[in-house]
C-alpha cells in the first residue's frame, strides 16, 4: 500500500526525534515501528506466537478437561495461593 501523508507539529517532531537517534531510518519505518508498537499494546492484530500459544493453550485446556472427566485430575480447592503450595 503506498500512501502520501502529511505530519506537523508534536507528531513531526516525534518522528525527526527518531530519525535523529536512529532509531528508525527513515520516515517510513518510524511509522511502521510506531504502527508495531500500537498493536503490542492494543493487541489489535494477533501476530503468529500469540495465534501459536493460544492454540497450546487450548490443547493444554482439553487435556486438562477429559483427564478431570477420565477421574486422573482432581481440583483442588484452597483458601489461599500460599495454601496451594504446602
Amino acid at each position: 500500500m503506498n500512501i502520501s501523508m502529511h505530519f506537523d507539529g508534536f507528531v513531526e517532531k516525534i518522528i525527526d526525534a527518531s530519525l535523529r537517534k536512529g532509531v528508525a531510518r527513515t520516515k517510513a519505518e518510524a511509522l511502521r515501528l510506531g504502527l508495531l508498537e500500537l498493536n503490542e499494546k492494543y493487541f489489535l492484530v494477533p501476530t503468529r506466537l500469540e495465534e501459536v500459544e493460544f492454540a497450546e493453550d487450548v490443547k493444554e485446556i482439553e487435556r486438562i478437561e477429559r483427564d478431570l472427566k477420565r477421574g486422573r485430575e482432581k481440583i483442588r480447592r484452597v483458601k489461599s495461593v500460599d495454601a496451594l503450595f504446602k
